[in-house]
């Protein structure tokens, strides 16, 4: 019986696990049969010796994690003590199997390196080199403590919250998916995913999403080779889970599930067994619930003694999953073999401790967003062409709408690029809401092209498991205002992947969302939403804002190249308003319409200059545009010459043609169809502030609110009055 554990500081915990470890083991080495062969435990199973070592080496780098910090050296001190069991799930899988894993997989991790051909002590490296922020470091090159490497197929995951659960789906639907298109795919024809998360987390809205898309899609007959393992220890930082709770949260229509106990090595290991060869076979999700413990707290501030009391901790000693394996390997040398590791451990980390790490703030950003023109898009076959448009090519089809043009640009692209798939809610048989996405089902199958469940953080997640497993995808997001339901897809998951994978893995992604204001007569907020303050907030994310017809298609393919070769993150923001509008200045002027280019692309953020005039120019985007040309147009009919900059890209910014703008008249208005709070305005003021630019300049936006219905929209959405006063006051001086 083990006594109990006394009320310890943080500083103190790790060294009492790691002693009461020592003892344990020592005490079984005593109980266990001789064996002839005195090096070692020669009569142990190799494959459970082989977990052993995995799990002694997560719990020990845990342990020397605190001494470090203690010490004053290291970074990261949220460890796996406790869930060492996911070792067995390693096992049970191949090297090859894409894995987006939990914060305390350490011994998943471990065990994986050797399955691959590597020793422990690459394995202790690899994780030593992450908590030292080393350059380094092959999971992120010093920029977090993240389990990952493409050589082991573990793609690092920063999430904490489930957030990387979407993607996992994405992944799973990827593998089935690319063999239906005829694509290559970074994983073998028969891979499972496997996806590892924490028992708080299986209350996140993400994470019931993500069950829910797996659910869905194998209701759909859709192959689905998942394998979703929920580290249940309990707690959720301070807060228990309450007791069965997970048990009814995990099971969900559509997916099997399992459960076993960590502490019980045979039927964990007999578990892990059997649920991947079943994800396997069946090529369906599967759920495997694994009760662990937790120990050292959350992280290495923590002091469980302060919520928990000792008879709980002492219940938790008692179901240690490394003890209970050496157990239940009943050989002796195993205590020697567990000191050896503590001794490599720590002589890794005396050598790893002045490790490079990054120095300069150019060295940390250098992954975030490679920006050499990508190649252009692959030139289609004359007869191919006219098989995916059939009687009419769009060039020949003279000026056409903004959506027109964006419809044609896609079949382009997906006749160029058979690799690529366009998805959302009701974008495939329907055509999307505006008929952007009009034939495209019918041109390139359901396999390409075809209908989500209405759930964007999913709709997401699917593009971020497709792109990062060798697709192309293209989703939609059916109005901007449904983004915000899921933008941390995109903040935390689709845009950071290159950051904190240091260019390792990326997700090519090209969002497609119908935006802003201006529909007149229809909506209210929910369908005119010009809030992209939270797009221009994500470090390397691409924000396309095509106006003009025929800016639309080049702009797409710039995406598309920068997706395609660089794994470029990209939002292609259209107008809503601006999709079927004809007319510019007066009605049947066609001022609205432009020709279709199948060839053209231009530099991610080149802006476009209306005009030459001398007295004013005008900085704008979007809708803008069209308010602002009819504007110049007033003016100049009164002798007052005015150019229009059309930003188009609102990430990047164009700094530099802003600067050149104002300073050739002496007077630049911005006008900006976002609030007046956390607009683009804003950042174009400032970038000419910055820049130096001291001359007359002045801006105007719409009012801080969210759109009302119909006509008392007028009210507080930026209107042509108010860009010709402004122009006005500012040509007065």
């Amino acid at each position: 019986m083990i006594g109990a554990v006394s009320s310890s500081t943080a500083a103190s915990q790790h060294d009492d696990l790691d002693r009461h470890a020592r003892e344990r083991l020592a005490k079984l080495d005593a109980e266990a049969l001789p064996v002839v062969d005195s090096d070692g435990p020669s009569t142990a199973d190799p494959s459970l010796l082989a977990q052993f070592d995995a799990m002694a080496g997560s719990r020990l780098i845990d342990v020397h994690a605190r001494r470090m910090r203690d010490r004053g050296h290291g970074y990261y001190t949220i460890g796996s003590a406790g869930h060492e069991s996911n070792a067995f799930v390693a096992a049970a899988l191949r090297p090859t199997d894409p894995a987006l894993l939990h914060y305390r997989s350490g011994a998943f991790f471990l065990a994986r390196t050797m399955q691959a051909g590597g020793s422990l002590d690459d394995g202790l490296r690899a994780i030593l080199l992450g908590m030292f922020a080393s350059t380094a470091d092959a999971a992120s090159g010093g920029r977090h403590k993240v389990f990952g490497d493409a050589s082991l197929a573990v793609i690092p995951q920063t999430s904490t919250i489930a957030s990387h659960l979407p993607r996992a789906v994405g992944v799973a639907l990827a593998i089935g998916r690319a063999k239906r298109i005829g694509v290559a795919s970074r994983w073998p024809a028969d891979a499972v995913t496997v996806c590892s998360f924490g028992d708080a987390s299986i209350n996140h809205s993400t994470a019931v999403g993500a069950l829910n898309a797996a659910g869905y899609a194998a209701a759909q007959g859709l192959p689905l080779p998942l394998l979703f393992v929920c580290e249940d220890n309990g707690l959720g930082i301070s807060v228990a889970s309450p007791h069965g709770w997970v048990a009814v949260a995990a099971q969900r229509p559509g997916i099997r599930y399992f459960y076993a106990d960590g502490a019980d090595p045979d039927a964990a290991h007999a578990a892990a067994e059997e649920v991947a060869a079943l994800a396997r076979r069946i090529r369906k999700p599967v759920l495997l619930h694994l009760r662990t413990v937790r120990f050292l707290g959350h992280a290495g501030s923590d002091v469980e003694s302060a919520y928990r009391g000792p008879g709980e901790l002492t219940a938790d000693r008692e179901r240690d999953p490394l003890l209970a394996l050496a157990a239940r390997l009943a050989v002796p040398g195993l205590a020697r073999r567990y000191a050896d590791i503590g001794k490599r451990v720590e002589s890794m980390a005396a050598e790893l401790a002045g490790t490079p790490t990054l120095r300069t703030a150019e060295e940390v950003v250098a992954p975030l967003a490679p920006r050499d023109r990508p190649a252009p898009q692959p030139r289609v076959p004359a007869p191919a062409r006219a098989a995916a448009f059939g009687d009419r090519l769009p060039e020949h089809a003279g000026p056409m709408t903004l959506a027109q043009n964006i419809n044609a640009a896609l079949v382009d692209a997906m006749a160029a690029r058979p690799e690529m798939l366009v998805f959302g809610e009701d974008i495939a048989r329907k055509g999307g809401v505006y008929g952007v996405t009009r034939g495209l089902s019918q041109r390139f199958g359901p396999a390409r092209v075809f209908d989500t469940l209405l759930d964007e953080q999913s709709i997401l997640g699917f593009g971020l498991g497709l792109g990062v497993s060798g697709m192309l995808p293209v989703p939609e997001i059916q109005y901007l205002a449904y983004l915000h339901n899921a933008e941390d897809q995109l903040r935390g998951e689709a845009a950071s992947l290159r950051f904190f994978s240091n260019g390792a893995f990326t997700n090519p992604l090209v969002v497609r969302i119908a935006g802003l204001a201006y529909q007149k007569g229809f909506g209210g907020h929910f369908h005119n939403d010009n809030g992209v303050a939270v797009l221009r907030d994500i470090p390397g994310l691409v924000v396309a804002v095509p106006s003009r017809p025929e800016d639309a298609g080049p702009m797409l393919r710039s995406c598309l190249a920068a997706a395609a070769g660089q794994g470029q993150v990209s939002v292609y923001l259209e107008p809503i308003a601006l999709y079927h509008e004809r007319d510019l200045h007066e009605p049947n002027d066609r001022g609205w319409l432009g020709a279709y280019s199948p060839d053209d692309d231009l530099p991610i953020g080149a802006p476009r200059l209306h005009g030459d005039g001398s007295d004013l120019a005008i900085v704008t985007f979007g809708n803008g545009l069209r308010m602002s040309l009819r504007v110049a147009h007033r003016l100049a009919a009164r002798g007052i010459g005015v150019q229009v900059l059309d930003l188009r890209w609102l990430a990047p910014l164009p700094r530099n043609e802003i600067r050149m703008a104002a300073e050739r008249t002496g007077r630049v208005l911005v006008v900006d169809e976002t609030r007046h709070s956390g607009g683009v305005g804003e950042a174009v003021l400032a970038m000419l502030v910055e820049a130096g630019y001291r001359d007359r300049m002045a801006r105007v936006a719409s009012r801080d609110s969210f759109v009302p219905l119909g006509a008392a929209a007028n009210l507080v959405l930026l209107g042509e009055y108010e860009i010709e006063a402004a122009a006005r006051e500012l040509l007065s001086g």
